[in-house]
């Protein structure tokens, strides 16, 4: 079969939220086609993260809600290729039907990304990648469809989306193009509560997915990659665990 591979030498990245889940599966996407990928996480240092190798990346401290965390993260960054807004989740520590709960999950998931993007408008304008700079936000389906558990986080992602389509617009004399991907349920550590909830899994499962399972994080960096303007190369090579396990 064909499978299409990406050259990401010399470009560099940044995914937010790289440690786990959807976003460490796009980081091991970028690194593995030669890019030199910096990730985001919570914790002090990439050491604390026992349960994951992230050796191959340049790891960064980042509280994305946080806006001087947000300020720091940026001005860390010498260069920038390729943004992945990709932090983010529904608020763990209350309810997001309550103002104060509904208030913070936007300020996590809406408020942050958008800081950070802005704040890297300078260096993704300056980049020298073939086709200009790119960013992706990692939204949801969930701000196409009723999220009755989590009305704060799915309208974050609706805002996301509607700041994709204006900067994409305000940004593309700068050379820098502004997409969002929105996945359905996808089977990792933010989404396994959500599983056992029978209401969750009737609709996301039974009724939106009709091979009657969530996706795999490593389904989901290929079409990250399809977003960003580094051209493909088509070669014929066999399945293997990443384009095969669909």
């Amino acid at each position: 079969m064909n499978t299409v591979n990406f050259d990401f030498t010399g470009a560099t990245v940044l995914v937010t939220g790289g440690t786990s889940g959807i976003g460490n599966a796009i980081a091991a996407a970028f690194a593995g086609a030669g890019a030199a990928v910096t990730v985001t996480g919570t914790r002090g240092s990439a050491t604390d993260y026992s349960e994951t190798d992230l050796s191959a990346y340049t790891y960064r401290q980042c509280q994305i809600q946080d806006p001087k965390s947000v300020d720091a993260l940026a001005d860390s960054l010498g260069e920038l290729d390729i943004l992945i807004n990709n932090a983010g989740g529904p608020y763990p520590a209350g309810d997001e039907y309550d103002p104060d709960g509904y208030a913070a999950s936007v300020t996590q998931n809406m408020f942050g990304p958008m800081r950070l993007t802005m704040r890297c408008h300078d260096l993704l304008k300056s980049s020298q990648a073939p086709g200009g700079a790119s960013v992706v936000s990692v939204v949801s389906m969930s701000a196409f469809r009723s999220a009755v558990f989590v009305p704060g986080y799915a309208s974050s992602k609706m805002g996301l989306i509607a700041l994709t389509m204006n900067l994409s617009r305000r940004w593309a004399n700068d050379g820098i193009r502004v997409n969002a991907i929105a996945p359905g349920l996808i089977d990792t550590r933010m989404t396994h509560p959500a599983m056992g909830i029978p209401e969750v899994m009737d609709v996301e499962i039974g009724f939106h997915t009709p091979l009657g399972r969530p996706a795999r994080p490593r389904t989901a960096p290929a079409r990250r990659c399809s977003c960003v303007p580094t051209p493909p190369r088509t070669s014929p090579a066999p399945p293997s665990p990443s384009t095969a396990d669909t």
